[in-house]
């Protein structure tokens, strides 16, 4: 049986197609068409008219902590399940799973909890781990949990590292001694190393870069900007982030922790090659506001959710977001005016090629898997299909 979505605007890495068809075999995209090109065997078809919405890869978000009340630091099977699925229906068909700073006993029932719901596929694709921290630069915590934040230790990271191999990303601060040292490790293992919580210059990063980072996390958040020492500016992970074109960058687009200005702006200097849109969304994502927990239910810090945001029981701090991955198209292509086609690509082709998955996700072309989207003008998600196989209907 073949599957096809017809009567669509279609978006593809090149252009936007309007009455066009995706055609479907095997969970994987066969072809893409106009719709009178395409043939409509009934007896082996399985036609979806989707009525002129937009046809798009499915979501992928490289930096998520839960949703609909749990947190992946629950560090239970039903955890990972019951919070990827929370994001599911709003265009979420592969993830990251992120962690927060925690004891290693902790990460490592996260780990444990993670294998086995991947393994399940009852949901988004779990295509590996975020771990962030906790090599972090205590000023530049945020709502990290201070209680575990700490310098690299080769004894430790080794023994993280050599417990499983589900690790595919972690978020360091590269100005702590021996963050180098860690980086060229990672780079050899295939994990993408990423700048994060940092108050590090631009030198560091420079050097950051010649040892193996990458990326940035969550862009202008829990990092350092131009200082002014001795009367001489500094630029700082900001400044090079946007200079520094072998880096790639992710921001929170919820209208909330970037205001209009700055998303224009970092969309104007990096492009949409060079960006990724991800939520950080927290347990709270899907749920009514007010209080809640970062981190476990055991050991989590409380957070407050008010305004549509997160933050710090002091209000002094976010406290990752609340948002699902249609609001982060909503706000790029409504509060900072970008393109729709240029939106969708940052979160999904631009993520796959961070993860170095692009090969099999993150388009919309023949032979990827069948991972596949259906939108409205107003970015309210009707269909969700992962593999080839339908989701979330509406």
């Amino acid at each position: 049986m073949r599957t096809v979505f017809r009567n669509g605007t279609v978006i593809t890495p090149y252009r936007v197609l309007e009455e066009s068809s995706v055609v479907i075999k095997e969970g994987r995209i066969q072809y893409i068409a106009p719709d009178s090109e395409v043939d409509l065997d009934l007896s082996c078809t399985e036609v979806i008219d989707v009525g002129g919405r937009y046809i798009a890869p499915g979501f992928i978000d490289i930096h998520c902590h839960g949703g609909g009340d749990y947190d992946f630091m629950d560090g239970t099977v039903e955890a990972f399940i019951q919070a990827s699925n929370a994001h599911l229906r709003y265009g979420t068909t592969s993830m990251l799973p992120t962690t927060t700073t925690s004891t290693t006993e902790e990460l490592f029932k996260a780990i444990d909890s993670f294998k086995l719901a991947r393994d399940m596929e009852r949901g988004p694709n779990l295509l590996g781990l975020h771990v962030e921290g906790p090599y972090l630069a205590y000023e530049q915590r945020g709502a990290q949990d201070p209680r575990y934040i700490k310098e690299p230790s080769p004894e430790e990271y080794n023994a993280i590292l050599d417990y499983s191999d589900v690790i595919k990303r972690w978020t360091i601060a590269p100005e702590l001694p021996g963050a180098m040292e860690m980086a060229q490790l990672l780079r050899e293992r295939g994990i993408v190393c990423s700048i994060g919580h940092s108050d590090a210059f631009f030198d560091d990063v420079v050097r950051a870069v010649e040892s193996g980072f990458t990326h940035v996390t969550h862009l202008y958040s829990a990092m350092s900007m131009v200082r002014r020492i001795n009367a001489y500016r500094h630029a700082g992970v900001v400044e090079s982030a946007l200079l520094l074109d072998d880096l790639t960058v992710e921001l929170i687009a919820d209208g909330a922790h970037l205001p209009q200005s700055l998303l224009q702006l970092v969309y104007k200097v990096k492009g949409p090659d060079k960006i990724c849109l991800v939520t950080d969304s927290i347990r709270a994502a899907t749920m009514p506001e007010g209080a809640t927990t970062l981190g476990s239910k055991e050991d989590g810090q409380v957070v407050i959710v008010e305004d549509g945001v997160a933050k710090l029981p002091d209000r002094s701090a976010f406290a990752g977001s609340t948002c699902t991955a249609d609001r982060l198209i909503r706000t790029m292509v409504q509060l900072a005016q970008v393109p729709l086609a240029d939106a969708v690509r940052m979160l999904t082709l631009t993520p796959a090629k961070v993860l170095g998955v692009n090969d099999r996700k993150g388009s919309l072309s023949p032979g990827k898997d069948a991972d596949i989207v259906v939108f409205d003008d107003d970015i309210h998600v009707s269909l969700v299909m992962i593999n080839g196989k339908t989701c979330y209907s509406s």
